[in-house]
């Protein structure tokens, strides 16, 4: 069984479609994993076994009467910032705890029109306000590479159920980059789609005109695959575009010579790790070798990047909060009187990272500090996304490191909230601007931990940078190594 959970997407796909296993089988191999793992591990918050048998059975069932949706049979497993109906839906927050949703978010509901099975919902950092997945109210996460370090954050839980093989693909979600950067930190495939491109409908918002969700999986061929599953236009969500969706899958193999691809000179800074650096580097030079042309480009706004996004999205964090107040569902903690009740409640339920980005988006948002932080921050938004614009009419994706480090170690960065997020300053651009990004394997440093690169695309271009990630594994192995 163990050789089940090791397969490809597509490989298992094609597998069930000759007969040679079934996906009833596929998912109890996948659940015995999860057995065996997941107590070292800790990436599952709960486990729907016997709903994932139940839908491995109907998916069986399709099969053999001849229905082939695009992932039937396949085990997947979501992100608890997913709504899932009647299974508890927590965003790792306790203040969640005992929420059962009556409606799924649109992108489980559409995995699950595309035929796959759900195996349970992952850890994460607290309303996605994390970097490491410590800040979850219920356990921490480890990397499958090394028990000892984070496999990052917020998805963290998404990145290190497929590197521990206890899931064929997963989803997550990405705000500042909490789609890449755990998919570098465990050596594993995923792609952020451009703002709008997937339904947040029923996406739990950390920050709303930043929060999308995207997949996981070992490969890019298998991203791209789940990701023409859940993408489109959604009238139940207000920001979703009705740009057509291109059939991933079938472009993958399209030449990419010609292709230009930029690397900003902002991103390959001293700072990096040197085996960071390196990786990616040599990650453009074996695109250069497959025909795309590589070529340096700078980024003006690159070092305001970082304190726009932070005052944007701690403002949004503060407003979309607001609404947990133990009154209209979740946790409650009762006191003498409602303002009292409203206190202990979300100084019980939230963490002290949920507290503190409140705290700052509420002081950023307040009448003597609103234009000169948040209306700043917006105006400083608008530059970088029309510099980003400027540089996508000369090149065709960008190529730079995830993080400027692999994988650290537990508790190193939870007591210097201004360290952990620096974590992200390769990251959060893309979300500023509503980029694409896709994050795969381009290495691993000195101790043997994975290196992950990211290929940046303008907005609706996730076509480009798959065919481009795709060739790329095509001419390398990284991406079939596992821990």
């Amino acid at each position: 069984m163990t050789e089940l959970t090791s397969l490809t997407l597509s490989a298992a796909l094609e597998k069930m479609r000759a007969g040679e296993f079934s996906a009833a089988e596929l998912t109890e191999a996948h659940l015995a994993q999860i057995d065996a793992r997941d107590p070292e591990i800790g990436a599952y918050l709960c486990v729907t076994a016997d709903l994932a048998r139940d839908q491995a059975r109907a998916a069986d069932d399709m099969r053999a009467a001849g229905d082939e949706r695009p992932l039937l049979g396949i085990p997947i497993a979501i992100k608890d910032v997913l709504s899932t109906k009647g299974v508890e839906t927590t965003c790792g927050s306790r203040i969640l705890k005992g929420y059962l949703p009556i409606f799924d978010a649109t992108a489980v509901a559409r995995l699950r029109e595309a035929g796959a099975v759900m195996l349970g919902k992952l850890n994460m950092d607290e309303f996605a306000m994390g970097s490491t997945t410590e800040a979850s109210g219920y356990q921490i996460t480890r990397n499958p590479w090394d028990a000892e370090r984070v496999p990052g954050g917020s998805s963290g839980g998404s990145a290190a159920a497929v590197a521990a093989n206890m899931a064929i693909a997963s989803l997550g979600s990405d705000t500042g980059g909490s789609i890449r950067q755990p998919a570098a930190f465990c050596g594993v495939s995923a792609i952020k789609p451009s703002y709008g491109r997937v339904s947040r409908y029923g996406l739990i918002a950390y920050g709303s005109s930043f929060d999308q969700a995207g997949p996981f999986a070992r490969t890019v061929e298998d991203v791209a695959r789940v990701l023409g599953a859940i993408a489109g236009h959604d009238p139940l969500d207000s920001t979703s575009m009705p740009t057509p969706v291109p059939d991933y899958a079938a472009g993958l193999n399209r030449d990419i010579a010609g292709l230009r691809i930029g690397l900003p000179r902002e991103y390959f800074t001293d700072a990096l790790q040197p085996e960071v650096a390196a990786a990616a580097r040599a990650a453009a030079a074996q695109l250069e070798a497959l025909g795309a042309r590589v070529q340096e480009v700078s980024l003006e706004h690159a070092d305001y990047c970082l304190p726009a996004y932070y005052i944007i999205a701690v403002a949004e964090a503060s407003a979309n909060l607001a609404r947990y107040d133990g009154i209209r569902f979740g946790a409650r903690v009762d006191g003498a009187d409602l303002l009292d009740t409203y206190k202990k409640t979300r100084g019980h339920g939230f963490g002290e990272e949920v507290k503190r980005r409140i705290m700052l988006g509420t002081y950023t948002l307040s009448a003597g500090y609103y234009d000169a932080y948040y209306g700043k921050a917006q105006a400083v938004r608008t530059l970088i996304r029309e510099e980003f614009d400027q540089i996508f009419a000369g090149v065709d994706a960008l190529l730079a490191p995830v993080a400027p480090t692999t994988a650290f170690k537990f508790g190193e960065l939870m007591g210097d909230p201004l360290q952990m997020i620096l974590a992200d300053v390769l990251t959060i651009s893309a979300n500023l601007a509503g980029l694409c990004g896709l994050a795969l394997p381009c290495g691993f440093d000195d101790e043997g931990l994975p290196i992950g690169m990211q290929l940046l695309g303008a907005p609706y271009s996730e076509d480009t940078i798959l065919r481009l990630g795709h060739a790329y594994q095509l001419a390398t192995d990284w991406h079939l190594r596992s821990p």
